[in-house]
């Protein structure tokens, strides 16, 4: 019994560390304004996304380069995540909705095999998703795997424009979308 106590006590300790390693550095919680979950960050507070590159859960590649110029909502996901489940039809609607207005979507499936994860899209998105089973794209992004889902979308110039921490519905992802594909690049193309 004192063992199970110990390993328990352990793995609280560890749990609160890596909860604790989340929230520092230059985080975007701390630059930008954050409303109910929504970490939304003005034009000029917005840092440039990390390199957003790998292989596609159907095959071939990806690279973000690809998209320049347009909006890039990207939600990362798994297919043993109920939230996610829940959110799914609601992130292809407003994909279906959006893509447009120069809006694209990008899944990210982190800690996942392969087979679930097809299994888990087929019927429900049509956008494409990377796969990431050691989840680097969720770390690059800052978002811990145990934080899934989590949606970041950036702006027509690459940057952070919005985080969102948490399951999303059609009616709030939606008009924060719309809101970000309203907005003009920066006229001098700096990312």
């Amino acid at each position: 019994m004192p063992a199970r106590r110990w390993i328990a006590g352990l793995l609280a300790a560890v749990t609160a560390t890596a909860a604790l390693a989340g929230c520092s550095g230059d985080s975007q919680e701390r630059r930008c304004a954050t409303t109910d979950g929504v970490i939304e960050c003005a034009p000029d507070q917005r840092s440039a996304a990390p390199k957003l590159t790998g292989e596609l859960l159907t095959g071939g590649s990806y690279d973000i380069a690809k998209d320049l110029g347009q909006v890039v909502v990207v939600n990362f996901w798994g297919s043993w995540c109920p939230p996610c489940r829940a959110e799914a039809d609601d992130l292809e609607a407003t994909y279906q909705a959006t893509k447009g207005s120069g809006v694209t979507f990008l899944g990210i499936n982190v800690q996942d095999n392969r087979d679930k994860a097809l299994a888990f899209e087929e019927g429900r998105v049509t956008y494409p998703s990377l796969f990431d089973p050691p989840s680097r794209l969720a770390l690059a992004f800052d978002i811990a795997p145990n934080t899934i889902p989590a949606t970041v979308i950036l702006d027509r110039d690459g940057r952070v424009a919005v985080v969102i921490r948490s399951a999303v519905t059609q009616d709030r992802l939606r008009p924060i979308v719309e809101r970000i594909a309203a907005e003009k690049p920066a006229p001098d193309g700096s990312r």
